[in-house]
């Protein structure tokens, strides 16, 4: 874990991206202190907040959830005391998500299908005791911005992208902007709610702010120009899709054939199949909230993982 000042007064927790759960953090010093969003769990949440408090000792008056997926939510209550800010989407779904115990017996389950070993093996070096779930309770249901004693924090709300309550933290003073898992930098991205085209809209929004630096959900800082790589592979992806879809292949034949390029080199190649099964949803006019079937997607990721390394599963 590393905190970086990426301008005066902002800052990046940055984690080295290992595959699930490992998250980044951004941190402003005015106005008493803006975090946006937590951990995983509660002890890397601990060893965050202590790199914040190296920059400033008092505890952060304001939190901002960007969405609600776990790896960015799941240390709120080390900050119960602040003000937690989150889209109203975010709030409402925030519970829906997998339960702490749920992972923890996963972890620990003798067991268990290859794909879900696959992805609990992933979370073993986080501790899910003791999470109590802790969701915004400052709800915003589009853009907002707040006053941090002088320093502006514009909270834009970009979803339906990766989630339904994606939103991102602009510091137009300072050109950085906090994205959240808007833009996954040098991994490989997976949606949940929402389309292709609202993710692209998404993309197109940061890169009309002209950042000169951008913290993302997952992976090291980038610029616009990572921005625009994520976009690329999104159009690449879909457009793949497309063509297997059109043939009637499955959707995992179709990961198969689909040649990554360079995007063969992101973290977890293997989770194509998400964005696959999204392009798929959205061909068969499946709505952009439809449930996904995770843990089959898991078993099927695991099976893709596999065909890269040589298996052939």
């Amino acid at each position: 874990m590393e905190l970086r000042e990426i301008a005066p007064g902002a800052y990046a927790c940055l984690q080295e991206d290992r595959g699930w759960g490992w998250s980044n953090s951004g941190f402003v010093s005015a106005g008493g202190g803006l975090v946006i969003d937590t951990l995983m769990d509660l002890g890397h949440t601990r060893k965050m907040l202590d790199l914040y408090a190296g920059v400033i000792p008092d505890k952060p008056r304001r939190l901002v959830n960007t969405h609600h997926n776990v790896d960015h939510c799941w240390g709120n209550q080390l900050l119960a005391d602040a003000e937690i800010i989150g889209h109203r989407e975010c709030a409402a779904r925030m519970a829906g998500d997998l339960s702490p115990e749920a992972i923890q017996a996963m972890i620990s389950a003798p067991d268990l299908s290859p794909g879900a070993r696959w992805f609990a093996d992933d979370l073993a070096d986080f501790d899910f005791s003791g999470i109590t779930l802790t969701p915004p309770t400052t709800l915003l249901d589009g853009d907002t911005e707040l006053d941090l004693g002088g320093v502006s924090a514009r909270i834009l709300y970009v979803g339906p992208a990766h989630t339904a309550g994606d939103v991102i933290v602009h510091l137009p003073e300072q050109n950085v902007v906090y994205v959240g898992d808007v833009v996954f930098h040098r991994c490989t991205p997976i949606g949940w709610e929402g389309t292709f085209a609202g993710w692209i809209a998404a993309l197109d929004r940061i890169v009309g702010l002209a950042p000169e630096t951008i913290v993302p959900g997952h992976g090291p800082l980038c610029d616009v120009e990572g921005v625009r790589e994520l976009r690329a592979y999104f159009e690449y992806v879909y457009a793949e899709s497309r063509r297997y879809y059109d043939q009637e292949l499955p959707a995992l034949e179709a990961a198969r054939k689909i040649d990554l390029g360079p995007y063969a080199a992101w973290t977890q190649p293997e989770r194509l199949i998400f964005n696959v099964e999204r392009a798929y949803r959205e061909f068969r006019g499946g709505a952009w909230d439809e449930n996904v079937e995770v843990m089959r997607l898991l078993e099927d990721a695991w099976t893709l993982g596999q065909h890269y390394r040589g298996g052939r599963a």
